[in-house]
């Protein structure tokens, strides 16, 4: 049996689930907000200490955030996928499976990470421009950018470390450890632009480095540590099945995280053709709106470590019990972040921008995006419940086209006839929807908890 820090670590295999489910999300919804807090604070912190050029540098920062999401979001799936390998191997309790698959996961992320510092380095500037990023913005746009990609290295790294403790339940280390990191954050932010005068580069490096002391930390903790996820830093390798095993659940879900975001650059696109004002309103919401979804979300990925482990232990009622309680507890809980938001969504917004024409601009696509969020929970969970048992292609595939087949064909035939704002978000609840018709229609099929419990019926 892994040894455990109850105080840190949750029992899933055992006792109720109702009432651990909240106690994993939660701090995994904390830790993403906190992540997304440190491009929010960028975006605040250059929309009020740069002067007359505000607006440039606010749009500047927004016009990156669909395309580093793009980026992260391939490999935080594949860091999904370690953490499906390790939940099933502790679930089964073995040991030298859990071992592999940590140290595999740490080398896999530093040399991702350096593979798209170059990529990108390389394609920053073709990218920008087919985005159509405005000539008044797009020197700033690129220097952010390219600050921010020097730095994906770390930032992988941090995502793959906390796939490994929530992984064995423990979501509240990589919370406490990028608490410290966001503080490191934001006064890095305040010293470079309010003290220095620097610009869209200041609030760049303050996000690399915050970024770097949040998986030193994590590092730190996991060579230290006596459980099964310790980390020797001379055994740093990679193991070939078990890298085959990861890229089999987590590049499946990578896609389907990256698909969702290259289905934004394609609707960031079009927002940027409508000039900066529409683009920094979109930006600010953005940086608000996605609060909301990280709630959401971090009950699928609890339903995927949960369903996980009892998968491991072949405790197949309990896996069912998951995905219910999840949806339920989903609903509860995005719906409150939903309220909150909706009631002080134009304070927050002057927060980044008080023009008045951006608060009304970005409180209409907070509107519109929150439309379709029964859609996102419902579909989020359930792919999640997927995933748990080791079935990520199918959503992925089916992700790329509720999503971004529906939000390209949007634009391509929809948006021409109505260039509006209001015209382009529509395209968010009805991609949403069909994707949750689509990602229903997969679990109806597969039905994954009773085929295994059919095997394991025929092998007693």
């Amino acid at each position: 049996m892994i040894k455990t820090r109850k105080q840190k670590q949750l029992d899933m295999l055992h006792g109720s689930i109702w009432n651990k489910l909240p106690l994993f999300a939660f701090p995994v919804a904390a830790t993403a907000i906190l992540e997304q807090l440190f491009n929010a604070s960028d975006v605040a912190i250059v929309g009020n200490f740069t002067g007359a050029g505000k607006t440039i540098a606010v749009a500047a920062v927004g016009a990156n955030s669909f395309i580093i999401a793009l980026l992260v979001n391939l490999f935080v799936g594949i860091a999904l996928g370690a953490n499906v390998v390790i939940a099933n191997a502790i679930g089964r309790k073995d040991k030298e499976t859990v071992r592999k698959a940590v140290h595999t996961s740490i080398v896999v992320a530093v040399l991702a990470g350096l593979f798209i510092s170059i990529i990108g380095e390389i394609l920053a500037n073709p990218v920008l421009t087919l985005v159509h990023v405005p000539e008044d913005v797009f020197s700033e746009a690129l220097l952010y950018l390219r600050i921010y990609l020097l730095g994906m290295p770390v930032i992988l790294l941090y995502n793959f470390e906390a796939a490994i403790f929530r992984s064995t339940g423990d979501t509240k280390t990589p919370l406490v450890v990028l608490t410290m990191a966001g503080v490191l954050n934001v006064l890095l932010n305040l010293f470079f632009v309010a003290v220095l005068h620097m610009t869209v580069n200041g609030v760049a490096i303050a996000t690399v480095v915050s970024n770097a002391v949040s998986s030193i930390l994590l590092l730190r903790r996991l060579i230290k540590t006596e459980e099964w996820t310790h980390v020797e830093l001379k055994e740093l390798q990679i193991d070939r099945i078990i890298l085959g095993q990861i890229i089999k659940i987590g590049l499946p879900a990578g896609i389907q995280s990256a698909v969702f975001a290259l289905a934004n650059v394609v609707i960031q696109s079009a927002i940027n053709s409508l000039g900066t004002v529409v683009m920094a309103a979109s930006s600010a919401a953005f940086n608000i709106e996605i609060f909301a979804y990280d709630v959401l979300n971090s009950f699928s990925q609890a339903c995927t470590t949960f369903v996980g482990q009892n998968y491991g232990a072949g405790q197949i009622k309990r896996c069912r019990k998951v995905l219910i309680l999840c949806i339920i507890e989903d609903a509860v809980a995005t719906a409150c972040a939903v309220v909150l938001i909706l009631v002080f969504g134009k304070q927050l917004l002057s927060i980044f921008n008080n023009d008045p024409q951006v608060v009304s601009l970005g409180y209409t696509r907070i509107l519109m995006v929150f439309s379709a969020y029964t859609f996102s929970m419902l579909y989020e969970n359930m792919s999640g419940y997927m995933r748990g048992f080791g079935i990520s292609l199918m959503p992925a595939v089916l992700t790329t086209l509720g999503i971004c087949g529906v939000r390209v064909l949007w634009i391509i035939c929809v948006f021409p006839r109505y260039r509006t704002f209001t015209g382009i978000l529509t395209a968010y609840p009805v991609s949403l929807c069909v994707t949750a018709i689509l990602i229903f229609i997969a679990l109806l099929h597969y039905k994954p908890s009773k085929k295994l419990q059919q095997h394991i019926t025929r092998n007693e």
